[in-house]
């Protein structure tokens, strides 16, 4: 690896913006943790993974906060802090996004039974958590971590710029499992989807048969069809680290163009934000819950009485409706 170019200065339009996707990221993870944690009957295993990602994209989120506030000139402890908590997490949040591209290809492809998917998602436990504590603690007791001059970074810390091996540990502790996921999360993706559109031409027919209980049962799981759409928006957000990581591998002075370190600056840290528009604001289920419990935190103020005394009974409707039709806005089903 040729000398590192001269480090990237960070301009405050530049820090604000990253600093402002950093704050939405840790704002929308928070929102699918609530979510999950309101409504047990929105726990399906996918949102459990889901839940999983947006604990470790919550930890990336505040490390990156930090690291970007501060904006390290030179190496520190609170250097090498933030950068073992971002390494952990980054690394868990790669793991935990594969795990969630396995477990739909399992299931719907699979269609693996539910103690084969209980036996897996201890496994993905002991892999998305176990295998990043470890890089980590290895990374952080052989003094690998610490100030880069934010050539691979956006300010803040990751692997030491100036150890020798320092391409083996920037691998080790993100890059081959970004890398990685770019070749299998595409291949399980496109897999899903091919199934998905060939049992769809194979019930065409037969649709208009379809019992209510089978039409709502497919309405339900759409949802966790919904979920193969991480892999995307995983790619769409993670690729501008990767250009940067190969122009700092070949020396250009590339990688201190203004426009490479903002995307690189949202694609590390917004994945958080992205989950929570897909997943949160674009699922009716979730919106329409969220937003009835907004209204509640939020009353309107009572109408005046009128001086004529209280309002009349409403008539009868004409129709004869029965009061029994009537719903609450606490009723409304749940698609």
């Amino acid at each position: 690896m040729p000398p590192p170019a001269p480090p990237t200065e960070l301009v405050p339009s530049e820090r604000a913006v990253v600093l402002l996707s950093c704050a939405l990221s840790a704002l929308g993870s928070g929102l699918l943790v609530a979510t999950h944690a309101l409504w047990p009957d929105l726990r399906s295993r996918a949102r459990r993974l889901l839940l999983f990602l947006s604990l470790a994209d919550l930890l990336s989120a505040a490390s990156y906060f930090y690291g970007v506030l501060q904006d390290f000139a030179g190496p520190s402890w609170d250097c090498v802090l933030q950068g073992a908590l971002s390494t952990f997490a980054n690394t868990s949040s790669f793991f935990w996004t594969v795990a969630i591209a396995l477990y739909l290809y399992l299931s719907i492809v699979r269609a693996a039974r539910e103690p084969r998917t209980g036996r897996l998602l201890w496994a993905f436990h002991v892999v998305s958590w176990g295998v990043p504590l470890a890089i980590t603690v290895a990374a952080v007791a052989l003094k690998k971590i610490g100030y880069d001059a934010s050539d691979v970074s956006v300010g803040w810390c990751w692997i030491d710029l100036d150890a020798e091996d320092r391409v083996l540990w920037m691998l080790l502790t993100g890059k081959l499992w970004e890398m990685l996921a770019y070749v299998t999360l595409p291949v399980l993706y496109l897999l899903i989807r091919k199934h998905i559109n060939r049992a769809h031409e194979a019930l065409s027919e037969y649709r208009p048969i379809l019992s209510e209980e089978h039409r709502l049962r497919r309405h339900a799981s759409a949802a966790d069809k919904k979920l193969v759409l991480i892999p995307l928006i995983f790619i769409c957000l993670r690729v501008w680290s990767t250009v940067r990581f190969v122009l700092t591998l070949c020396g250009s002075t590339a990688v201190q163009s203004p426009v490479l370190v903002v995307l690189h600056g949202i694609g590390n840290t917004f994945q958080g934000g992205a989950n929570c528009i897909m997943f949160v604001l674009c699922t009716h289920a979730v919106r329409t819950r969220l937003f009835s419990v907004c209204c509640r935190c939020c009353p309107s103020q009572p109408s005046a009485q009128s001086p004529a005394g209280p309002p009349k009974p409403p008539a009868p409707s004409k129709t004869g409706e029965s009061q029994g039709s009537r719903h609450t806005p606490d009723e409304l089903p749940v698609t």
